[in-house]
């Protein structure tokens, strides 16, 4: 080969180097330690003085995150208020009335804007909650790379499009993450996070009274869980404030607790029991139940790389003075 093709050779892996340290330095750890130091310790305070009241908040967050970063990117369109001429993502059936903690970021963002207006994002607030709620249910804390801005649109249907349902099987499911640039290893650990919080009986319930055509009652639930389920999510009830824990014995403990359930065919959801239906991700179950310390490092790591899905660091974001609205 000539010196002038190896030349050229060389500038183009130069550059494609240069395109993945810029990609790679967009968000950075410490982001905010000259333009709003206290901004990471507020987030905590205000997420702490939420668990305080409500110990649900600290799951609430953490699906926050998810459902944020899975549609459109982690740009903070989740927190956006609908209008009469919009429909945003916190409306859709995916979010409403599950999705909770909006008012830890309000207060957080509040106490921002007094400190250090207009230089922390939501989105990134939202990352910080998730991170602290991990830690503060038990989990392993880890650096969170900021820099993030807010995005301008929200959509109800882009929401029902990207988030996965809690009917997804394996397949299903290793696609959905797939295109958000996550491995099926991946969607295992981050599937653990329902070890905390808990589900409205409607995300269930087919697998209790009509699974299909065949048989009402889903045969891979175990059955006394599934009696138990029944007691507290009666069929035919029109009431849609009815949840049960997602992990019964410590729904609030960020530990093993959800792949020992599933394990036992008490996976809640049907997207949480296909996990055994394939070789790999059962295999990464029976790991993952019996090394609560192995899951919860693989976990921290999930939540930063999900963290910088579609993340927005030029001028088509903002910052929003309102977490609820484009500025």
């Amino acid at each position: 080969m000539s010196s002038k093709k190896l030349t050229c050779v060389s500038i183009a892996f130069f550059l494609l180097f240069c395109q993945f340290v810029l990609l790679e330095a967009e968000l950075q750890v410490g982001f905010y330690a000259s333009s709003c130091p206290l901004a990471e310790f507020i987030v905590k305070n205000e997420v702490s003085k939420g668990f305080m009241s409500d110990k649900g908040v600290a799951a609430g967050l953490v699906r926050m995150h998810f459902h944020d970063c899975f549609v459109r990117g982690c740009d903070a369109s989740v927190l956006i208020d609908s209008t009469p001429s919009n429909a945003a993502e916190k409306d859709s059936p995916a979010n409403n009335p599950s999705l909770r903690g909006f008012e830890v970021i309000d207060n957080a963002k509040a106490r921002l804007e007094t400190l250090c207006r207009g230089k922390v994002s939501c989105a990134d607030i939202v990352a910080f909650a998730a991170r602290d709620s991990i830690e503060i249910t038990g989990g392993i804390g880890y650096d969170v790379p900021a820099g993030r801005k807010d995005g301008k649109v929200s959509l109800s249907s882009e929401a029902s499009a990207n988030l996965p349902p809690p009917t997804f099987n394996v397949n299903q499911l290793t696609q959905a993450f797939a295109n958000k640039g996550l491995t099926q290893e991946e969607m295992v650990t981050l599937s653990g996070a329902h070890t905390i919080g808990r589900s409205h009986c409607t995300s269930f319930s087919s697998r209790l009274y009509n699974f299909n055509a065949t048989t009402n009652q889903d045969p891979s639930l175990d059955p006394l869980y599934a009696s138990q389920l029944k007691q507290q999510c009666p069929q035919g009830s029109t009431n849609p404030n009815l949840v049960v824990p997602m992990n019964p014995g410590s729904p609030a403990t960020m530990d093993s607790g959800y792949y020992m359930d599933v394990v036992t065919n008490r996976g809640l959801f049907t997207s949480d029991q296909t996990l055994l239906t394939n070789q790999d991700t059962a295999n990464q179950v029976n790991q993952n139940a019996m090394n609560v310390f192995l899951w919860r490092r693989k976990l921290a790591a999930a939540m930063v790389k999900m963290g910088q899905i579609g993340v927005i660091t030029d001028d088509t974001g903002e910052i929003r003075s309102n977490c609820r609205k484009i500025n």
